[in-house]
């Protein structure tokens, strides 16, 4: 299929060829007949995307904070392959459209095959002739509403959720400042409402059609009009509201609104314009100033967005879902106009020349629809011990074969950590050929595919594991997925590279071992990476062996994460310990030699800090303190090791040092933190070609992963949990 993107590094717009993403449970997949450019929000993001990079960096300061941040913890070198690995690829436009469902997900049943609905989201709604849209982001659209008009659904529940925030009376005068699309909607939903509306725009074409959707009178914010006729229909007083649905970097809004205001009104943001207060209008006149986020409640939440958990409508009355329904429902019964806001309808196949037609200035546009081929059809279609599972490997056939050279290999997945920390290895490793890259949203596979040079872009997996021509499948997707998408992958005889974790249940871990066990195909590797760190071995090397039980001490100083990170997802995702902890756990039973024999964990009550203990066959003990409250400039990983008379410590894969009978104490000026990736790499890539004994026995990773499952179960019953060996 086809879909406009945007390289934001360049600035080049392109219409690309990409896979059909697949249909998840919980969604459905949708063939587009119209979508709406947003004039504002769009083209401020094409705009940005043509700067040079300083300019992209003064326009986004809090992105630059979080780069600044990124160095300080994880190095330049590993930051500066992150940054650009996101400024050059392809980004998806679009966010509103309507489109007829070609395929229903698992748990959908408000929607059948060749319905009409609007779609919402700037991940699901996007300029492409397929996507697949989540439960609360669709709605079904009205009987006798044109495709093109609820192709408007979005917009106008932005529009629909500021005036909601004005909380607009019978009989009021509200004023309106900036004309653009989300502005002209917004007259209209307050005429509607019985309010009575003053417009403010420079544009006099945009004024003129203010007027004839419903405003009592609009004029330029600098001319003398728009302060009569508020003087006029308020008696002196002042409007009752101000929506401030402008843009641009102008301080001109925030100061009207305050001047024209009635006492005590209320200002409502839309748009994103400069908001540099004047302190003493608004503190003299108390002036109610409101933010609108988005579409509504539910913005922003992936439980409500990604897993459809909805809102009780006795609690949240008006939902993005709820309103972009209403909208629909205005639309369908006229008491909101979209036609005269539609200023071209341009064929899909001719996006880059209307965007570009847009940037320039040539095309004057209050709206601007794509029309996808095919339209028509759709305008008429309307405590206790634990136990570790033991390996017990089949007498199938296993894979552990000598492999063609080169060695191919499949991701399933292409996010942020396979895209920095494993892709850039494996695309300049000689004698490895990226044969096929698997995801569910189009556009990452089709990144990946440009910037690595699979051979294959798709969202097949089933055709992937198939293929008998691929070596080696890397899991690298999110975490709910991981368990069963290496099940899979060693059915069907494929040797696995997982990243952590490698189950979130005990039932999980359990089903990768039956599927081990019933195949007879035990190429597994976890992508515990610290083991592999170069420093780290080499501090290991000068150590030496130990005759006697040894003390660590491992201090992951692991920050509080963004809102709105998957990770915080725990009825999916699991928790972050049980995400990330199985590195830290692998990482000490390396150095120790050994797998842990129990866990005991205790956790300050109000946070997500864990303290957890390690107890190993010979008595040593391994103490990891995992924190999230820590300072953000301090080192991420830090650790000592005591045994017989000597210490080994480890800062941040920075520098490394052993103390004992002999100093030794790692260079100054490292290059980079190394943490392993390449290394470890090497070895599976190497296991594959050859045949050869996997990098970690099988045992181990199973062992971790029972030990970072029983830090949850020694924190529910407060005490040491006993790993007790199956037989």
């Amino acid at each position: 299929m086809k879909q406009v993107v945007q390289n934001y590094k360049s600035g080049e717009l392109s219409v690309l060829d990409v896979p059909v993403p697949g249909c998840k449970p919980g969604g459905v997949l949708v063939r587009s007949a119209f979508s709406l450019i947003s004039t504002g929000t769009e083209l401020m993001k094409v705009s940005e995307a043509g700067m040079s990079m300083l300019g992209k960096a003064r326009s986004r300061p809090d992105q630059v904070a979080k780069v600044v941040q990124s160095v300080a913890v994880n190095g330049l070198p590993a930051t500066y392959r992150k940054v650009m690995g996101k400024l050059d690829s392809y980004t998806p436009l679009g966010y509103s459209l309507c489109g007829v469902v070609e395929q229903v997900g698992a748990g959908i049943d408000d929607v059948k095959v060749g319905d009409l609905v609007a779609c919402a989201g700037n991940e699901h709604a996007l300029h492409a002739e397929v996507n697949w849209v989540p439960r609360n982001l669709y709605v079904p659209v009205p009987d006798g509403l044109a495709p093109r008009h609820a192709a408007f659904g979005t917009v106008g529940s932005i529009a629909l959720q500021g005036v909601r925030q004005g909380e607009p009376q019978l009989g009021e005068v509200a004023l309106v400042i900036g004309l653009g699309l989300i502005g002209q909607l917004v007259v209209q939903l307050l005429a509607a409402a019985g309010v009575r509306v003053v417009g403010a725009d420079p544009d006099p074409v945009r004024c003129e059609l203010a007027e004839r959707l419903g405003a009592v009178a609009c004029g330029d914010p600098g001319s003398a009009a728009v302060e009569n006729a508020v003087a006029e229909l308020t008696g002196g007083h002042g409007v009752d509201q101000v929506y401030l649905a402008a843009g641009g970097g102008s301080n001109q809004p925030v100061e009207l609104a305050a001047r024209l205001a009635r006492d005590r009104g209320r200002v409502v943001d839309i748009g994103k314009c400069r908001l540099d207060l004047p302190w003493n209008a608004y503190y003299e006149k108390e002036l109610d100033v409101r933010f609108s986020r988005s579409y509504g409640p539910g913005r922003y939440d992936p439980e409500y967005e990604l897993d459809g958990r909805d809102y009780p409508i006795g609690y949240v009355r008006w939902t993005e879902r709820r309103n972009l329904a209403c909208f629909l429902d205005l639309a369908a019964r006229g008491r909101v106009d979209v036609e005269p806001l539609i200023s071209r309808i341009a064929d899909f196949e001719d996006a880059v020349e209307t965007y570009r037609q847009l940037k320039d200035g040539e095309l004057k546009a209050v709206a601007v629809l794509f029309r996808y081929p095919g339209e028509a059809g759709a305008g008429e279609a309307q405590a206790p011990a634990v136990a570790v599972p033991a390996v017990r490997r089949g007498t199938a056939a296993a894979p552990a074969r000598p492999s063609r050279s080169p060695v191919r290999l499949a991701f399933v997945g292409a996010g942020n950590y396979a895209t920095s920390m494993l892709l850039p290895h494996l695309a300049r490793r000689e004698g490895v050929e990226l044969s096929a890259v698997v995801t569910t949203t189009a556009l990452s596979a089709a990144n990946a595919q440009r910037k690595f040079g699979f051979a294959r872009a798709t969202t097949d997996l089933d055709a992937v594991l198939g293929d008998a021509s691929v070596d080696a499948v890397f899991v690298v997707t999110r975490h709910s997925s991981h368990a069963e998408l290496t099940r899979r992958a060693l059915l069907a005889g494929k040797t696995v590279f997982v990243e952590k974790p490698l189950a979130l249940t005990e039932d999980e871990l359990a089903g990768v071992l039956a599927a081990v066990e019933e195949s007879g195909n035990d190429r597994l590797q976890v992508g515990f990476n610290r083991r592999f760190a170069p420093l780290l071995r080499e501090a290991k090397a000068r150590f030496g062996a130990r005759t006697g039980p040894a003390s660590l001490r491992y201090l992951v100083n692991a920050g509080r994460l963004q809102p709105g990170s998957w990770y915080l997802q725990q009825g999916t995702e699991g928790s972050r310990f049980a995400g990330e902890g199985g590195h830290f756990v692998d990482t000490a039973s390396w150095l120790l030699g050994a797998d842990p024999v129990s866990v005991y964990a205790v956790a300050p009550s109000g946070n997500e800090d864990l303290q957890i203990v390690l107890r190993y066959p010979d008595g040593s003990t391994a103490t990891l303190s995992y924190v999230t409250a820590g300072a953000p400039g301090f080192p991420k990983e830090t650790l000592d090791l005591v045994a017989d008379g000597k210490v080994l410590k480890l800062d941040d894969f920075v520098r490394a040092s052993v103390h004992g009978s002999k100093r030794w104490v790692s260079s100054r000026l490292p290059k980079a933190r190394d943490k392993g990736q390449s290394a470890e790499l090497a070895s599976f890539v190497r296991a594959v070609r050859t045949g050869g004994p996997m990098p970690v026995p099988l045992e181990s990773l199973v062992a971790t992963t029972a030990a970072t499952l029983a830090v949850q179960a020694a924190l529910v019953g407060g005490a040491p949990v006993t790993l007790a060996r199956s037989l």
